[in-house]
């Protein structure tokens, strides 16, 4: 299992409040696949690479509008740090831990 693996409880603090999420990493090289699923539904990874101990991701939005949204996360250990970019909305920090 790579570092980046596993599934992590992450909240978004977005325009619209904090958005709570597990995203779930599986790796294969420098690729991964996976989904970030919340109350409002489960997105899928698209076009996920890692570098190190970065992961960096896609994921198609359609409610409540359609976007694409282009994420970025560091994981050191056990928690996860980075940014999630909604167009003109700016990138909003997320942050989680990894379950157990």
């Amino acid at each position: 299992m790579a570092i980046v693996d596993g599934d992590w409880d992450c909240v978004t603090r977005t325009p619209m409040g904090d958005q709570k999420a597990v995203l779930s990493v599986r790796s294969a090289g420098n690729s991964f696949t996976g989904s970030m699923s919340s109350p409002m539904g489960s997105l899928d990874v698209i076009d996920g690479t890692v570098e190190g101990n970065t992961i960096i991701w896609k994921m198609d939005m359609k409610a409540p509008f359609p976007m694409l949204l282009a994420c970025q996360a560091t994981i050191d250990g056990d928690s996860i740090e980075g940014g999630v970019t909604a167009g003109a909305f700016g990138t909003s920090p997320l942050s989680g831990t990894r379950k157990a």
